[in-house]
């Protein structure tokens, strides 16, 4: 009896990923997804979108891994803090390594020719194709491409593979109807590709060289500023996001509150650093005045702890705008280590 050709397909839940499946899957192979989830994109789509072609999906948590990539691309980045050629590289790698443990005959991406010219054209796929040392097999655009090995070999029939190339999605959306397949938007998938999240890991990983996937978890919630170069600040600007940002708080976070007034939740961290300060205070004295120039406090330049702490509880209740030429009381948490109660008037 013949051994059913198995393969590993990269799906992330776009509609050309979900295509290479369905035509590997018409010549009869045994189609498995396989989905990466880093600090910058997730496998949600991907879920939704093995569920609606009735296959299984392999999900991969490769974040620290991914995030040492992004800090230092060997193929640099894309118009923002992108690094798509290096990226693709290093998930088909992870893929290919998977694939030879478990048994599958070959991988394969539901990339097109052209359709990204920077990280989809000839040069930058055959690039992806040394970084990551394994071959992987493109079946919306086999046709317009060399001949694979995978193809040679007859573990899949070429002449049933696609010639697609260019940005045009008109022949993906046929198909589509074809095989009646929702797809969802091809916009907004990896936050490195967002201009204004893509600025804020810049700059951590300017502050921050050594920073995690905790750290940068914090970078997608809340004002954002940087105290001393070296001591983050977090500021939920919603319910939703003050929610979230008490609950990614790590040990060794102070958390900053108002105890009377409504207003935000602040989180400061210092990386690789304890506020032992907090030992030391039981009164913390401070006016929140009536009129702030933000800029006016020189953030770039605090760097002790006290004014640290003091300079985030004034704009903690800065931005608590019924708080403004008040005199409040705060509630500060060192995370999991040490709690107190500062009483600012």
């Amino acid at each position: 009896m013949k051994k059913k050709v198995k393969a590993l397909v990269l799906l992330s839940g776009g509609l050309d990923s979900m295509l290479a499946a369905k035509i590997l899957m018409e010549q009869g192979i045994e189609v498995t997804g396989i989905s990466f989830i880093s600090s910058f994109f997730g496998a949600d789509k991907a879920e939704k979108a093995a569920t609606q072609l009735g296959i299984k999906l392999k999900k991969i948590d490769f974040k620290k891994e991914h995030l040492e990539m992004v800090k230092n691309p060997a193929s640099g980045y894309g118009k923002c803090l992108n690094p798509c050629i290096d990226c693709h590289a290093l998930m088909i790698k992870r893929a290919g390594e998977i694939a030879k443990k478990e048994g599958y005959d070959f991988i394969a991406t539901g990339e097109v020719l052209g359709q990204r010219p920077m990280s989809q054209n000839g040069g930058a796929l055959e690039r992806v194709k040394k970084l990551a040392g394994t071959e992987v097999l493109r079946p919306l655009s086999a046709l317009v491409l060399p001949e694979t090995e995978i193809e040679k070999k007859g573990l899949v029939d070429r002449k049933k593979l696609l010639d697609i190339s260019g940005r045009s999605r008109e022949r993906q959306m046929e198909l589509a109807k074809k095989y009646g397949l929702s797809y969802p938007s091809p916009a907004g998938g990896c936050l490195l590709t967002d201009p204004a999240f893509s600025q804020r890991a810049r700059e951590m990983i300017k502050n921050w060289p050594k920073c995690g996937p905790e750290d940068i978890e914090l970078l997608k919630y809340g004002r954002i500023f940087w105290l001393g170069g070296k001591t983050l600040m977090v500021m939920g600007r919603n319910k939703e996001e003050c929610q979230m940002l008490e609950k990614i708080a790590g040990k060794g976070d102070v958390i900053i509150e108002l105890e009377s007034e409504i207003g935000p939740l602040t989180v400061v961290r210092i990386f690789n650093f304890k506020f032992s300060i907090l030992k030391q205070f039981s009164i913390l004295k401070l006016q929140i005045p009536e009129e702030l120039d933000v800029n006016e406090l020189k953030l770039d330049e605090i760097t002790n702890e006290e004014k640290i702490l003091g300079t985030a509880a004034l704009l903690t209740g800065w931005y608590a705008t019924k708080a403004r030429g008040k005199k409040v009381v705060y509630r500060i948490t060192h995370n999991v280590q040490f709690k107190s109660v500062l009483i600012l008037c």
